[in-house]
């Protein structure tokens, strides 16, 4: 599942003060999109992804790096790593 809080900081801020959920909406993910979500999210973090997972022969040269089997994401491709993710994914 997937879900969002309202925008708008003062708004957050003055339901969780009432003891109310700041939660705006739901929904549902697919299979293919909850693996989209895991692949975005996982190369973002030090630990990343085991490399075995990816075809890196997709991602553009300097955009991530494999140390000790795991893939993550050089500074570089932090910075594109939504171009990253697109290339792994098609």
């Amino acid at each position: 599942m997937r879900w969002w809080n309202v925008k708008h900081p003062a708004r957050y801020a003055a339901l969780t003060a009432q003891s109310k959920s700041p939660g705006l909406g739901r929904e549902i993910l697919t299979g293919e999109e909850r693996h989209t979500e895991r692949l975005l999210l996982r190369l973002r973090l030090a630990d990343g992804l085991p490399a075995v997972e990816l075809d890196l022969a997709k991602v553009a040269n300097g955009l991530v790096r494999v140390d000790d089997g795991r893939a993550t994401l050089t500074l570089r491709g932090r910075l594109m790593a939504d171009a990253v993710v697109r290339d792994l994914l098609t």
